[in-house]
C-alpha cells in the first residue's frame, strides 16, 4: 500500500489524525485529555495520567536544571516495570534524551558493552543492581547515576515495607559504593510543581535506541526515531479497530518495558486513555496470578510460553475473564495447543502479531474479529513487504521467501554499523527480516521460522516451528524447541528438546507421535529432555544455547 504522508512527517496523514509528530506530542494529549484516569498500576501504586505528567515534568526539570545533559544525549533507563519507568521516560523524552532500554537483568558484561556501544552519559537504575555498576563505571561515558528502590513512589508505610523487605528480608541490595548517585525519589520531590524548559523535537530525531534480543549473537542498537515509534501505534491503533471499543480499559502486559513490544504496547494504551497494569516479574506465576484476580482485566499482552505456563496454574481457570476481549501474542510462534488451550479457558480468542526492534516493533496482526491460528496476520496498514528467493527474487504464489518489509516504523539503521544498515536492507529500500514465510491466497502471512533456523535435511526444508507445533499438542508436553544437530551422511537432523508434564514420557513415544504427523525426515532422529528450557529475559526460547548442549 502506498504511504502519503505530510511534507512534515513521514507519518501517513490519515493515521494521524491529531497531527502527532513525537512521543512528547503523545504524552502531551493523553495527559490533557484523560488526567483522571489511571494510567499505570504496579504493586498496588496506581499513577494516574496527571500524576504522569507532572512527575515526568519533574524528572526532566532535574536532567535540565542540574546536569549538564543535552538533548541528543543518551540515558540509559535499566528498570523493571515499576510506575518509575514511565516518568523516568518521558521525563528524558521531555528534555530531548535519546532512551536506552537496557534490560534490569544484564550482568556486568552485559552492561558494559551496552553502555560504550551506545556512548550513554547517564543511568537510571535500581539500587539492587547498583553493585555492578560500581565495577564498570570508569569503563564508560557514565557521568550521572540516579538509584530508585521498588517502592519508592509509594506513602511512607508501604514505602518503607517495601524497601526494608527487598534489603533486609530477600537480601536483594548489596552494598555499594557509588558517591556520585542521586536519588530519584529526591530528584522528583526537589522539582516537584516545575514545568520544564521546552525542546523543540523533530519526527525524525532519534528517540530510543532499541538493542535487539542478542538471540543470534551481539546486541546491536536499532535507531528509532519519533516517527517509528509513533507510526506503528498509530498503525496498531488502526489495526486493533475491529476489537470492541473497551479493549485498552485495563491492559495487562506481564512483559517487561525495556523489550520494544511491550514499550510501544504501553504508549499505544496511553493514546487510547487506558491502563496499564504493570507487573515486575512476569516470571512468579503465583504473583501474576494473585494480580489478575486484583483486576477486571479487558486486554491480555503475552507470547506462548506464557500463554502455556499460566494455562497449567490450576488458579488459572477460576478468574474472571468476563471482561477480556483482546488477547495478543507477540515475540515468538504462537502454537495451536496454546491458543486452544487460553481459548477454552478464557473464552478469548488470541491475535496472533509479528515484530522485530527494528520495526518499532510490530509489522503485522491478525484482524480481531478474523484471527487465523497459525498466522501472523495481514500487514499494518502502510507496511509493504515481499517474500524473496535465493536469487534475491519475488518467489512464486504460495512459496516460502525470505520477508523483507518496508514502511513507516522501520528503524533508518544500526546505531554506529554502517556495514551492518547495508547488509540489513535490500537495493530498494526494504528491511530483510531474517525470517522466512509464506502468503495465503487471502493476504494471511504465515512464518516458518527463522533463516538462520531453518534444518536442512538430505536436502529438504525443516522449519522448526512446524514440528514444535506437532510436538506441542502431545497432551505430556508442557514445551518444546526443535534445533538442527550435524550428521554425517544427512547433512543435519531433527533434534527435539522437551519439557514433559509426564514423567514416563519416553523419545520412543514422542518418536512414534511425529511419525503419525510429520514426513519421515522431518522427524526428531534426537529427543532430549530438560527440566527447563533456556529462555531470554522476554521468554524467547534460545535455541542458541539448546545448540551448545
Amino acid at each position: 500500500m502506498a504511504a502519503p504522508c505530510s511534507a512534515q512527517s513521514p507519518i501517513p496523514e490519515a493515521l494521524n489524525s491529531r497531527d502527532l509528530q513525537t512521543l512528547v506530542d503523545l504524552l502531551e494529549f493523553a495527559t490533557a485529555t484523560y488526567a483522571d484516569r489511571p494510567a499505570y498500576t504496579s504493586l498496588g501504586r496506581c499513577l494516574s495520567y496527571r500524576e504522569l505528567d507532572q512527575l515526568s515534568a519533574a524528572f526532566a526539570c532535574y536532567l535540565q536544571q542540574e546536569t549538564d545533559l543535552q538533548p541528543g544525549d543518551r540515558i540509559a533507563i535499566q528498570l523493571p516495570n515499576i510506575i518509575q519507568y514511565p516518568i523516568v521516560l518521558f521525563g528524558a523524552l521531555r528534555a530531548g534524551l535519546v532512551v536506552v532500554n537496557t534490560n534490569p537483568l544484564y550482568t556486568a558484561d552485559e552492561m558494559l558493552h551496552q553502555f560504550k556501544d551506545s556512548g550513554a552519559v547517564a543511568l537510571v537504575i535500581l539500587k539492587s543492581m547498583a553493585y555492578q555498576v560500581e565495577g564498570i563505571f570508569s569503563q564508560t561515558h557514565l557521568r550521572h547515576l540516579v538509584l530508585t528502590q521498588v517502592g519508592d513512589l509509594h506513602g511512607f508505610l508501604k514505602r518503607t515495607l517495601i524497601n526494608g523487605a527487598v534489603k533486609y528480608l530477600k537480601h536483594m541490595q548489596p552494598a555499594y559504593d557509588l558517591p556520585q548517585a542521586v536519588e530519584l525519589r529526591d530528584c522528583l520531590n526537589r522539582h516537584c510543581g516545575s514545568q520544564p524548559s521546552p525542546v523543540t523535537l523533530q519526527h525524525q530525531d532519534m528517540a530510543v535506541l532499541q538493542y535487539t534480543g542478542g538471540t543470534t549473537g551481539v546486541a546491536k542498537g536499532a535507531v528509532l526515531n519519533h516517527a517509528n515509534l509513533l507510526a506503528n501505534i498509530l498503525q496498531v491503533q488502526k489495526a486493533l479497530e475491529s476489537a470492541a471499543n473497551h479493549w485498552p480499559d485495563t491492559v495487562m502486559s506481564p512483559l517487561p518495558l525495556y523489550h520494544i513490544y511491550a514499550f510501544t504496547c504501553s504508549q499505544l494504551v496511553l493514546l487510547q486513555g487506558g491502563h496499564n497494569v504493570l507487573i515486575p516479574n512476569p516470571r512468579d506465576l503465583s504473583s501474576l496470578l494473585k494480580v489478575l484476580g486484583q483486576h477486571q482485566v479487558t486486554s491480555f499482552l503475552g507470547l506462548n510460553t506464557l500463554f502455556v505456563g499460566l494455562c497449567n496454574q490450576p488458579e488459572f481457570a477460576g478468574l474472571d475473564f468476563s471482561r477480556l476481549v483482546l488477547t495478543i501474542s507477540g515475540g515468538m510462534a504462537l502454537t495451536h495447543k496454546a491458543a486452544q488451550q487460553w481459548q477454552a479457558i478464557t473464552g478469548c480468542q488470541i491475535v496472533e502479531g509479528y515484530g522485530l526492534s527494528e520495526a518499532s516493533p510490530v509489522v503485522s496482526l491478525n484482524p480481531p474479529d478474523a484471527p487465523r491460528i497459525g498466522s501472523i496476520g495481514k500487514a499494518l496498514p502502510y507496511t509493504e513487504w515481499h517474500l524473496l528467493g535465493h536469487d534475491g527474487q519475488p518467489v512464486s504464489s504460495g512459496d516460502a521467501g525470505m520477508l523483507c518489509i518496508k514502511g513507516p516504523q522501520v528503524m533508518s539503521g544500526y546505531w554506529q554499523q554502517p556495514q551492518a544498515t547495508e547488509d540489513a536492507f535490500t537495493a530498494d529500500g526494504f528491511l530483510i527480516t531474517g525470517d522466512i514465510g509464506r502468503c495465503d491466497e487471502d493476504g494471511y502471512l504465515h512464518l516458518l521460522d527463522r533463516a538462520k533456523d531453518l534444518i536442512i535435511v538430505s536436502g529438504f526444508n525443516v522449519y522448526p516451528s512446524e514440528v514444535e507445533d506437532v510436538v506441542a499438542s502431545h497432551p505430556d508436553v508442557l514445551e518444546c524447541a526443535v534445533v538442527g544437530m550435524p550428521d554425517e551422511t544427512c547433512g543435519e537432523v531433527v533434534r527435539l528438546c522437551v519439557v514433559s508434564k509426564n514423567p514416563a514420557l519416553d523419545a520412543a513415544a514422542l518418536t512414534k507421535w511425529c511419525r503419525a504427523k510429520l514426513a519421515a525426515y522431518k522427524v526428531p532422529k534426537q529427543v532430549d529432555f530438560f527440566d527447563d528450557l533456556p529462555k531470554t529475559p522476554v521468554g524467547k526460547v534460545l535455541r542458541r544455547a539448546l545448540r551448545a548442549t
